[in-house]
């Protein structure tokens, strides 16, 4: 499972739109940024700190377009998972609210 971190408004937009939308960053930088499991804790505590109203969502690698996902050196040179295209909601198998309280994010169960 892969992992990426929206605002919930900006996922509102996911139904209507027929994907997944790209954040700000992900327009930027050409392609959607996602985290592996053992990535998702460092990302949201490096790039959400302290953002109320986010929802993870667990993408299910298998069933994006074919050829749209690279591993690619980021973060300290580890290699992270990038979508080069849009990632279709039928990709996105999990949505949950991903809380803030008491200074760090509350992930739920099972990661």
């Amino acid at each position: 499972m892969l992992y990426k971190i929206l605002s919930a408004a900006l996922w509102a937009r996911a139904e209507p739109e027929g994907r997944m939308p790209w954040a700000p960053v992900d327009v930027a930088d050409g392609f959607v940024h996602l985290s592996a499991p053992d990535q998702v804790r460092e990302t949201a505590a490096k790039h959400f700190a302290g953002q109320r109203d986010l929802v993870l969502l667990s993408v299910d690698p298998e069933r994006l377009t074919p050829d749209t996902l690279r591993w690619e050196p980021s973060r300290g040179g580890a290699p992270f998972p990038h979508v080069y295209g849009d990632v279709p909601l039928a990709a996105v198998v999990r949505v949950d609210a991903l809380p803030f309280e008491d200074g760090a994010f509350v992930f739920p169960a099972p990661l």
